[in-house]
């Protein structure tokens, strides 16, 4: 019963090669080769619509392309395959304009126990999405598909770290995940039915709010995939914000002496995003129909040398990233390599996992979250014995 469908399917497939390639043609002959190949290439404007154009969306009245110049608008127009989602494109090229103020997947301030900075909030109806992504490699270090903000002075061999072997083996007893938070009470924009009652400006005690709710979700994934997990709840910011970097290192010293299993340190936070103007943004993206809050891994350096593993931590990112970009190509932001060394000294498997900015709202954040342990679950169940 299925095969005239697949012959249907197969003669459009056809009807739009071949219309695509008289496209081709066309601008050859009318702007000659130099015409095509820009229209091809350097826009960018032609391939993602061709692209987004194959998945089938409903056609839209404002269309993509009056986005696209003389050139591309002539090439897809050519084709009906090809201007049937003019919609769908609209809204994946809006998705991901950059803001002057604010350079794609660039975070912001460091983290760190030099004293609490001012967070500015902003009403849900103000703040302004964003997804995250590298438009080009310019600010970035960048091999085989991964990009790194390098903030510090440090020269990295990027396609080193990705091509190496995680030197960890997770033990078949005993935990072998630690998820802690130096800034436990941060929270995110109060909307909907997530509503807190704040302890500072985008900080909650209620843990159904803050951070440890982000945590416990990664946790019921991980756990659900066959890993252990220790997720630990001190607010070691609160009551005190300075100095929760020093509060947590012992936290984490003291779970390594406890549990020797233990390999894989994650401390989670979320960011803060904020333009020069005061424009609060969120970094969000749309997977399998809800909005999800992009993930960002850091990696710290250490002052003076202070993280002699960071080279080894930067290579376990260069893997989870991967697993993130494979399995949903727009969760993650780019990594980020900093000065501080943010605990990551304590093990050759930690690092800073930033769900989602303060202008997400939590429900963004938690998918986020899922879908990042997916995606870790999926490299660390490579590393079990």
């Amino acid at each position: 019963m299925k095969r005239p469908i697949v012959w249907k399917r197969l003669l459009r497939r056809c009807a739009a090669l071949f219309l695509a390639t008289l496209a081709v043609w066309l601008l050859l002959l009318c702007g000659g080769a130099s015409g095509a190949l820009r229209s091809l290439g350097e826009s960018g404007g032609f391939v993602a619509t061709a692209l987004a154009a194959e998945l089938g969306k409903a056609p839209e009245e404002d269309g993509p392309l009056s986005l696209l110049d003389g050139w591309d608008r002539l090439a897809v127009g050519q084709s009906l395959l090809l201007t049937g989602s003019q919609g769908a494109v609209a809204e994946y090229l809006s998705g991901t304009e950059e803001d002057p103020q604010l350079p794609a997947g660039q975070p912001a301030e460091d983290h760190d126990d030099m004293g609490e900075e001012p967070q500015v909030t902003a009403a849900p109806s103000d703040i302004v999405a964003r997804t995250l992504i590298p438009t080009s490699p310019q600010g970035y270090d960048v091999a085989g598909g991964l990009y790194l903000y390098n903030r510090t002075g440090e020269s990295v061999d990027l396609a080193g770290a990705a091509g190496a072997a995680v030197n960890i083996t997770l033990p078949a007893e005993g935990p072998q995940i630690l998820i802690i938070h130096t800034h436990a009470t941060e929270a995110y924009t109060p909307d909907g039915t997530d509503v807190y009652t704040p302890s500072d400006q985008s900080r909650t005690l209620e843990e159904e709010d803050n951070m440890l709710r982000v945590g416990d979700e990664m946790e019921r994934v991980f756990t659900e995939m066959g890993l252990r997990v220790v997720h630990d709840r001190t607010l070691h910011d609160y009551p005190q914000y300075n100095q929760a970097y020093t509060r947590s290192a012992q936290t984490v010293k003291d779970y390594l002496a406890q549990y020797p299993s233990i390999k894989i340190v994650l401390d989670v936070h979320r960011d803060a995003l904020v333009g020069e103007d005061g424009t609060v943004y969120k970094a969000v993206t749309r997977i399998d129909g809800v909005d999800t809050a992009q993930v960002m891994l850091v990696v710290g350096h250490g002052q003076n040398g202070s993280n002699p593993h960071w080279m080894e931590n930067l290579t376990l990112a260069c893997k989870l990233q991967t697993g993130m970009n494979t399995l949903y190509p727009t969760l993650a932001r780019p990594m980020t390599f900093r000065a501080s060394s943010y605990n990551q000294e304590l093990s050759t498997g930690s690092l800073l996992v930033e769900v989602g900015t303060h202008g997400n709202t939590l429900q963004e954040a938690l998918a986020g979250a899922r879908l990042f342990a997916r995606a870790a679950g999926q490299v660390l169940l490579g590393l079990a014995e």
